[in-house]
């Protein structure tokens, strides 16, 4: 009988002691690298039809067009990590090394960098130049890929 006993208190203790919320896990996503060949195979198959703009994707996305080198990059990439955990079921974030890939970076004219492509659904994408706060990119994602409505203040 003190064995029920004493098993119930040590139950009832381990009980009390859990969270009475759900625990909540933390979300791992971070931007894809890809290549040329990625690329055409989930945006846009630039060789097949270059005359109109055709998205490949299931979700709307973010291009960076980086380099290891460079100060802005370094400085959008912690953002853009957040970001991709931050939306990862809403949107891609894909990244382009231009020192791999001098096609594709050719391919949109980039010529100085970060550049961050913007791909809504259907529709054709928008160009941003230079490093952008946190607050900038969530603004963007917010209005251009997911076509929220945003509360003025």
């Amino acid at each position: 009988m003190k064995k029920i006993v004493l098993l119930a208190s040590f139950l009832g203790a381990v009980f009390v002691a859990l969270p009475k919320e759900p625990v909540s896990v933390k979300k791992t996503a971070k931007p894809v690298e890809i290549t040329k060949t990625d690329f055409i195979r989930k945006i846009f198959d630039y060789e097949e039809n270059k005359e109109v703009w055709k998205y490949k994707g299931d979700k709307p996305a973010i291009v960076d067009f980086y380099a290891t080198w460079c100060g802005p990059c370094r400085i959008t990439h912690p953002i853009l990590e957040e970001l991709a955990a931050e939306y990862s079921n809403e949107i891609y974030i894909y990244k382009v090394d231009v020192d791999k890939e001098p096609e594709l970076a050719s391919l949109f004219g980039v010529q100085s960098i970060p550049v961050f492509i913007f791909i809504p659904m259907n529709e054709n994408p928008q160009v941003a130049v230079g490093a952008l706060p946190k607050k900038t990119f969530k603004s963007a994602i917010d209005s251009i890929l997911l076509k929220k409505e945003t509360e003025e203040k």
